[in-house]
């Protein structure tokens, strides 16, 4: 129970551990366990776990439908037995057509295909040539070069051309891009050497 007031402040009954009791961090923090299946440290092995299951329930006494449904007896395990058999259908209807009879052709033109003639020429007229029968002539077309390197369908031999001379790998070639000899004026031998004695009147 809470006692008297005491200034601002009231005594009561702690709610909880104090920080301040314990030596560690105490209840402040929490590590998963290592044994048991739930709340396992993630960070740790696991066994197996193995759970128990209650006994299975009653079967049924039976399992087939019974007689219940009736199944024909051309029915088998890899289909429905069909015995051969004859079937009896009528004539198909046939739509009757009205063909031509012999007088109906002539025959007269057919006798020069037949009987040996004498050759016939005939005259007739130039049949007028239609602009869809305008083919291009020789010249709208362009050809492929048959000379080269290049060519589209011909063998071609090995082609040569002259060119300057390369400076790769060249005695001109300067790879180090930097000053030669001659790039630098010459040093006197009194400055890096004993120099001689000099006389003077």
């Amino acid at each position: 129970m809470e006692g008297p007031w005491v200034g601002t402040w009231r005594p009561h009954p702690r709610r909880g551990p104090i920080l301040a009791e314990f030596s560690t961090p105490g209840p402040k923090y929490w590590i998963p366990g290592t044994t048991g299946h739930a709340s396992h440290d993630p960070t740790r092995y696991k066994a197996p776990a193995y759970t128990f299951r209650g006994a299975k329930g009653l079967v049924a006494e039976s399992c087939s439908p019974g007689p219940r449904y009736f199944i024909h007896p051309s029915i088998t395990k890899i289909g429905k037995y069909v015995p051969p058999s004859a079937h009896l259908t009528g004539r198909p209807k046939t739509k009757s057509e009205v063909t031509p009879g012999p007088s109906d052709y002539s025959t007269e033109k057919a006798d020069k295909h037949v009987y040996s003639n004498a050759p016939v020429q005939s005259m007739v007229f130039r049949h007028k040539l239609s602009d869809a029968l305008q083919t291009p002539g020789p010249g709208a077309y362009t050809l492929p070069r048959l000379l080269g390197p290049h060519t589209v369908y011909t063998h071609a031999e090995p082609c040569y051309s002259m060119r300057w001379k390369s400076m790769y790998n060249s005695c001109f070639q300067d790879l180090a891009k930097t000053p030669g000899p001659a790039a630098f004026s010459k040093v006197e031998l009194d400055v890096y050497k004993k120099r001689a004695p000099k006389y003077t009147m």
